[in-house]
Parts: C-alpha cells; sequence; structure tokens
C-alpha cells in the first residue's frame, strides 16, 4: 500500500470526506486546504510536495463557482488549469501517482445517450473549459494519472443540492425545480471510496465515477422530500425559467465504462446512496 496521500482542497466538500476516510484506512494523509497550499504559485507547490514526498496525490481543489467563473475566466483558468498543471508537475517530480478530479461539464450536454470516457469534451462554460484545460495537462504532464469526472456531488461537508431542499423546506410549501437537466446525484462517501480503490493499482485513463442511474434535479428534489417524508409541493420548471450565467449541459449523464472494463465493480444506485446519507444527517 502507498503509505503518503496528499490531498489538495482538503477542506472541501470531497476533500474533507477522502481526508478522513484515508486516515481511518491508515494512509498517512496530508490535507492542505487553499490557506496551506496556494495551488496557483508552483514553487510553493513544489516546496510542499518535496518536503511531504507522497506517494498518492489527490487533487481536489477546484474553483467550482459555476456562475462566477463567466465574469472571472482568469481567476477559474488560474486555479482549474494552471494551478492543475502545478500540482501535476510537482507530483510527476516526486514520483507520485496522481488523482485529479474533473467535471461532467467537461461535455456540452447535447448527447442524447449516456457519456463515456471515450466521448470528446466540449463544454458550455467558463469553469468546464477551465476544467477541460486542467485535464488536459495532467495528460501533458503526468505519466501515472488517473483523471476522474464525477457530477453532482453531495455529502456531509459543505453546501449542497441536498441541504439546500432541506433548508428550503423549513420555510416553503411549494418549490420549482429545474425538470430538464439530466444527471448523477454522487454522494462524497461512495465518490471517495472508489478513489481510494483507483490509486491501489495501476490502470490510469479517464473514469467516470458517480452513483448508477440517473434523475432531473426535479426527480433528485422529489426523491429527498418522499425518503424525509416531507410534506411538500415541488414543481418541475424548465431551465430558461431558471435563468443562471452560466449555461448547464441538458445531459450529463455518465456511463462508467473505465471502471466496468478496468474489473472494478459497479458504483451503489443514487437512490440507496441518498438514502444512505439522509440517515447520516438525522444522527
Amino acid at each position: 500500500m502507498s503509505s503518503k496521500v496528499l490531498v489538495t482542497g482538503a477542506h472541501g466538500q470531497l476533500g474533507t470526506e477522502l481526508t478522513l476516510m484515508l486516515k481511518k484506512s491508515g494512509y498517512e494523509t496530508y490535507g492542505f486546504g487553499h490557506r496551506e497550499l496556494d495551488i496557483t504559485c508552483l514553487d510553493e507547490v513544489r516546496r510542499v510536495f518535496q518536503k511531504v514526498q507522497p506517494n498518492v496525490v489527490c487533487h481536489t481543489a477546484a474553483y467550482t463557482a459555476v456562475d462566477q467563473a463567466e465574469s472571472d475566466r482568469d481567476g477559474a483558468f488560474l486555479v482549474n488549469a494552471y494551478g492543475t498543471r502545478n500540482v501535476t508537475i510537482a507530483s510527476e517530480e516526486v514520483g507520485a501517482k496522481l488523482v485529479s478530479v474533473s467535471t461532467d461539464y467537461v461535455f456540452n450536454g447535447e448527447s442524447v445517450g449516456t457519456y463515456t470516457e471515450f466521448d470528446a469534451p466540449s463544454p458550455l462554460g467558463v469553469y468546464g473549459q477551465s476544467k477541460y484545460a486542467g485535464e488536459q495537462f495532467v495528460h501533458d504532464f503526468s505519466s501515472k494519472f488517473f483523471i476522474v469526472r464525477t457530477s453532482w456531488v453531495y455529502g456531509q461537508y459543505g453546501g449542497n443540492f441536498v441541504k439546500t431542499m432541506l433548508m428550503l423546506a423549513e420555510n416553503h410549501d411549494e418549490l420549482k425545480v429545474v425538470n430538464d437537466q439530466h444527471g448523477c446525484p454522487t454522494y462524497t462517501k461512495d465518490l471517495a471510496e472508489r478513489i481510494i480503490e483507483l490509486f491501489q493499482t495501476d490502470n490510469y485513463g479517464i473514469y467516470h465515477i458517480s452513483n448508477s442511474g440517473s434523475c432531473t434535479w426535479y426527480e433528485f428534489a422529489k426523491a429527498i422530500f418522499e425518503m424525509k417524508e416531507i410534506h411538500i409541493q415541488v414543481n418541475p420548471c424548465t431551465s430558461e425559467e431558471f435563468p443562471r450565467l452560466a449555461k448547464r449541459p441538458h445531459n450529463s449523464i455518465l456511463e462508467h465504462v473505465a471502471l466496468r472494463l478496468n474489473g472494478f465493480e459497479e458504483v451503489r444506485d443514487w437512490k440507496s446512496a441518498l438514502k444512505d446519507f439522509l440517515i447520516k444527517t438525522e444522527k
């Protein structure tokens, strides 16, 4: 087992989950948030990586403000593209395997079926473009990488759609939720488990990792309220009725071809993952 793992973005939603899970699994874990490690500074990243000498780097740090990215293009590319380049270069210099977390937003959402790891990315907005640029730097500078694209992430740590819905239900009798965007909800716990499984192998490449099955945001919201037995009127609406600065892909259903072909187990379906998460949050 690779003993030393360094996590960037360690205070984020996925980074926190991953750091805790790694420690629990017996890995010597070094978690850095953006205050402890500025990934946009190559010298700083090199200095930290040389000191820690990790065997594995899990790069979860990212600029994730999708709408803000539209007016802050440089900021998004600085973190998601050049930050990723810096982490990749420093990982390669210490001989570490690299797991770089990417997104379903690298696709434009115009496909009718699912998106596989072999479909060509064509991002709609600045966020997706900057994440795809980061993926390309990983390809260019790492000889031992896993690019993990995921979608609709929620978990115990940080804000997310599930928490927002539960919060809104406290003071609304009725909600409007978008019903023309299809994707795969992903529980951070299942995602973190898969990442740890991945880096224990040398099966490098691009992986799509989300919970199995798919839904719209409206169906996702309905499932949350049904499982929590919250009685609230949820009305479907279109993306046009809920305008945002950044265009969202209408379809970002990820198919897990790489997991399947490399002999990994399929990730459990999104409804049982959601049920688990909701039970956990009650405690």
